[in-house]
Formats: C-alpha cells, sequence, structure tokens
C-alpha cells in the first residue's frame, strides 16, 4: 500500500534526480545515461501510458513517451521539439517539494502541490505540480506528470 512517507521518498528522489541531471550536463554521455536510468527509475514509461504535460511546453505540451521526456530535460541537438532547452540543465541546485494534498487508493496515488527549483544564483521558481503515482513492485512510478507556472494576469 502506498503511504505518505513512500511518496515523500519518492519526491525526494525526483528532486535529487533533477539535481544531478545538472550537475553531469559538461560529460554528455554520463549525463544521458543517467537522465535515461532516472526516466526508467521513476516514470512508468515501460509498463504503460504516462501523461506528461511539463512546465516549459507550449507547442508540443504533452510528451506521452520515453524520447520526448527525454528530450524535454536534456535538450540539446537531437530534441524532439525546438522549445526544449533541456529544463533539467539549469542547472538546480534544490528542489523542494510544498504538497497541497494527497489522494491515496492502496496502489494508485495522486499528490498537488507547489514544488520549487532554485538554480545555481539562488533564484528560486514556484512550479505547480500533480503527480499520479503507481506502486510497481515496491517502488513508487509516475504516470501522470503535470506542471506549470502559476497563474498571472
Amino acid at each position: 500500500m502506498i503511504t505518505k512517507d513512500l511518496i515523500h521518498e519518492a519526491q525526494n528522489k525526483w528532486g535529487e534526480g533533477i539535481v544531478k541531471i545538472g550537475s553531469l550536463k559538461n560529460n554528455q554521455s554520463e549525463c544521458i545515461d543517467f537522465t535515461t536510468s532516472f526516466l526508467n527509475d521513476m516514470y512508468n514509461f515501460k509498463n504503460g501510458e504516462v501523461l506528461f504535460k511539463p512546465t516549459k511546453a507550449a507547442n508540443e505540451q504533452f510528451r506521452p513517451n520515453f524520447s520526448m521526456a527525454l528530450s524535454y530535460f536534456l535538450g540539446g541537438d537531437s530534441s524532439f521539439c525546438s522549445e526544449d532547452d533541456g529544463f533539467a540543465m539549469k542547472p538546480w541546485v534544490e528542489v523542494k517539494f510544498e504538497n497541497s494534498g494527497f489522494i491515496i487508493e492502496n496502489d494508485r496515488a495522486i499528490t498537488m502541490g507547489n514544488y520549487f527549483f532554485t538554480s545555481q544564483d539562488n533564484l528560486t521558481v514556484k512550479v505547480e505540480y500533480t503527480f499520479g503515482y503507481k506502486l510497481r513492485n515496491g517502488n513508487l512510478v509516475i504516470d501522470l506528470h503535470h506542471s506549470s507556472l502559476p497563474f498571472s494576469v
């Protein structure tokens, strides 16, 4: 059964992974290898559908497969979409989750709230998120990832 502690562990692991991806940006092969493992460990791409709406996506709003998600996080010359500048390559030095609520049902959970990305120059970006999790072999994997910047007029 999923618990709030398992969710917090998964969120910490996700945040640490985003930070690590950016820390590897000067070693392309290691960065690609780590990001590939990160996506395979954290997301449900191997076992089923993933509904993925990244934060900074306007032209191609949805990234429902592994290669599209990889492109969003890494960017580069072979990006899936021209707007993919490598979200995780900022690099970020900290990611902190602030949960607004949880819906937990046995092997399924949904969380919603804000997460905060802190850059090397100590600027913090607030982002709204909804993550859906499934319990697979004792680990949580993400099958719903919706992320957006807060509304502004």
